[in-house]
């Protein structure tokens, strides 16, 4: 039986995959821009609308990283017999929402959805090890 741990954040994924003859420990790069306010030009205030513009163009662009981003860790989790997603901030429930809406074949792995604290890679195969011991 092949268990998988996804701790994923904005930046990267780190998956852990046990199994009985060992474990594996890949990490994944998000190619995410980050948001860079523009402007500092003097003005007291924003130039208007054209900010909401610029606004816009950044998150439907950030949205399609993203899909490819999820697309990337779902190559490496689809043999996966059971799946627990954990990290911090959202992303990690952005990821299940990916799943539940695109990856039919995987809602029914995932086993939980925690919020947790950034970790060491130690930290993290040691986390799904005990969670796979427990559960």
């Amino acid at each position: 039986m092949k268990h998988t741990g996804v701790w994923i954040d904005k930046d990267k994924a780190h998956i852990v995959h046990l199994e009985k003859d060992g474990e594996t420990f890949t990490t994944i790069k998000s190619n995410i821009e980050p948001y860079k306010v523009k402007g500092g030009t003097g003005q007291r205030f924003k130039s208007g609308p054209q900010d909401i513009i610029k606004d816009s163009k950044y998150l439907e662009r950030e949205k399609h990283q993203f899909k490819q981003y999820f697309k990337d860790i779902v190559l490496k989790i689809k043999n996966t017999d059971a799946l627990v997603i954990f990290g911090p901030a959202g992303t990690n429930q952005k990821f299940n929402k990916e799943l539940n809406d695109n990856y039919s074949s995987l809602v029914s792995k995932v086993k939980d959805v925690i919020k947790a604290d950034s970790m060491t890679d130690k930290q993290i195969k040691a986390w799904v090890r005990d969670y796979f011991e427990l559960n």
